[in-house]
């Protein structure tokens, strides 16, 4: 499959609701499952990929975020998807707040290099990473007087865990929202190429 402009945004942004989707799960119920997490993680080190699949590392890196676009473009589960839409309407916010300083990207840049010696080692436990990514989202995106507010259970948010890795899956999203706004995606362009991109999310599952 020749991929084109579009079809590189549907995959971007399925990269943006992938990580709100496995953010809500481990909210609610502390468990997502690992063939979505590391592909979403792992993205983060994928520094001179020469597409937008290889970000994923395969189109198959973000199939869930594929199916849950979809659901969500086709209108049908809207509103249950409201609080993901909302996680990733505010990754989107944050993306572009980050777009415009400078000095934090190159300071997220580096740290996730360094960070990135100890992904070579990321095999399927993703706990094993995703603290010293959380602690640059903390130290970085978290500084923003925005924040997006997590919903879900008390016991599951105050885990430290299931913290980390909710963090650490924020700044994948906004790393993948930077990835859809490169590709040429604009927040005013959702419902403008809905149907472009449903259709591009579409044949996409199709290869499956």
């Amino acid at each position: 499959m020749a991929i084109d402009s579009i079809t590189s945004q549907t995959l971007a942004l399925a990269g943006v609701v992938q990580t709100a989707y496995l953010v809500d799960q481990i909210a609610r119920t502390g468990t997502a499952p690992a063939e979505s997490i590391n592909p979403s993680l792992n993205s983060l080190f994928a520094f001179d990929a020469n597409s937008t699949e290889a970000v994923y590392s395969g189109i198959h890196g973000v199939k869930l975020g594929l199916q849950v676009l979809t659901d969500i473009l086709n209108g049908d589960k809207r509103q249950q998807y409201r609080t993901i839409i909302r996680y990733t309407l505010g990754m989107l916010y944050l993306q572009k707040k980050l777009s415009a300083n400078d000095e934090l990207l190159n300071i997220m840049r580096s740290r996730l290099e360094h960070t990135s010696i100890k992904a070579e080692h990321f095999s399927n436990n993703p706990a094993s990473i995703a603290k010293s990514i959380a602690a640059i989202y903390q130290d970085t995106l978290s500084t923003y007087k925005f924040r997006i507010q997590i919903s879900g259970s008390m016991q599951q948010l105050q885990n430290s865990q299931n913290a980390d890795t909710i963090r650490a899956l924020l700044l994948a999203g906004i790393r993948s929202a930077v990835l859809w706004r490169q590709t040429g995606g604009r927040r005013w362009k959702l419902m403008l190429n809905r149907r472009q991109l449903l259709n591009s999310a579409r044949e996409l599952l199709s290869t499956f």
